[in-house]
């Protein structure tokens, strides 16, 4: 397929198949990860706007990124125009980003409680209030990823994307699912169709993109202008990469076993320094361990990881027992000196 740039607002991002923001993920670390391999934009975890203008130490550093990054999202949600206004503000400010994107569809209890995430999308009427604050607070685009609605008796996004497009939002990404059913069933791929037909604005596509041809699908039989993937690229930062080589009509190349071995140990070793970062950021006493805590955070991306690898199932079983660098390198050698761990199963 002739693949075209996504624009967004004024920003061009080359290659459009994207990063999701995945609370507890898309740190700085993995952003860098994908950005390597071809994803043509990363998104940050979500960020709270009232701890943003607050100054929230923790906060602040979801937002910190890497060089070489850009084009990079700032990803954040809150409820109301002023806080998310002044929010965008401070971080155009910081000059790291080229993109504001708000959240309208996260349907975890803790945010929606507070009258954010999914719990807006009742409200077309308060998001365009919202993005209206923030686009006339900054310069950058301020884009939005929503839902279809809460569920299936309250399907509303045509006006969800029609409040975006009208309140100068530059983009939509839309989770082809309802809030209520979170990542379950599969994604409703006439309706991005509907939606890409209805509005002028970007469209991107999100939900159950599992591999370099579901993205090749979702843009052709949608006509979306891009997709998003998220969870399968958790410990898969090469999908990205075969996603680059399936949209131009080439065959994806698979990665050996070295590779994917010294980026487990890289993206560890870079976490490690990330953490250790956020400690000092917290203020948090010296007796906080960087390596102990990033090896917990690890142990879900060493799932991703080890997925594919034959008997994979049997060695997450111990990945609760990791709790330090040396402990990973080690499970390491035992799954390269494992029988059937000489290929990959992806």
């Amino acid at each position: 397929m002739t693949l075209k740039p996504l624009r967004i607002g004024a920003v061009k991002v080359d290659f459009p198949v994207l990063l999701a923001p995945m609370a507890g993920y898309t740190d700085a670390v993995m952003r860098a990860l994908a950005r390597r391999y071809h994803c043509g934009m990363a998104f940050t975890e979500m960020a709270n706007a009232e701890g943003i203008v607050r100054g929230s130490k923790p906060i602040i550093h979801i937002l910190e990124t890497t060089p070489g990054e850009r084009p990079v999202a700032a990803h954040i949600y809150g409820a109301h125009p002023d806080t998310l206004a002044q929010a965008a503000a401070i971080i155009e400010q910081t000059g790291r980003f080229q993109v504001i994107d708000f959240n309208c569809g996260c349907p975890v209890a803790k945010i929606v409680s507070k009258g954010a995430g999914a719990a807006l999308m009742k409200h077309p009427d308060k998001i365009a209030q919202i993005v209206r604050a923030m686009t006339q607070a900054v310069s950058l685009p301020v884009t939005v990823k929503t839902r279809l609605g809460l569920a299936p008796d309250h399907m509303n996004i045509s006006e969800i994307a029609q409040a975006v497009e009208e309140s100068g939002g530059s983009a939509i990404t839309i989770h082809a699912r309802f809030a209520d059913g979170r990542h379950a069933g599969p994604p409703d791929w006439p309706a991005l169709a509907r939606i890409k037909s209805e509005r002028t604005i970007p469209v991107i596509g999100n939900g159950g993109i599992t591999s370099a041809d579901n993205a090749l699908l979702m843009l052709t039989e949608t006509g979306v202008d891009g997709v998003m993937i998220g969870q399968a690229a958790i410990g898969n930062p090469w999908i990205f990469r075969e996603t680059w080589s399936v949209l131009r009509g080439q065959r994806p190349l698979p990665h050996s076993v070295r590779e994917h071995r010294a980026i487990i140990e890289e993206h560890l070793r870079l976490l490690i320094a990330h953490k250790d970062k956020a400690i000092r950021a917290k203020q948090r006493p010296r007796r906080c361990n960087a390596e102990r805590d990033a090896v917990l955070h690890f142990r879900a991306h060493l799932a991703g990881y080890i997925r594919g690898f034959k008997k994979s199932a049997a060695w997450r079983k111990k990945l609760s027992t990791l709790q330090c660098l040396a402990d990973v390198l080690a499970m390491l050698e035992e799954l390269r000196a494992a029988p059937g761990f000489d290929r990959l199963e992806h």
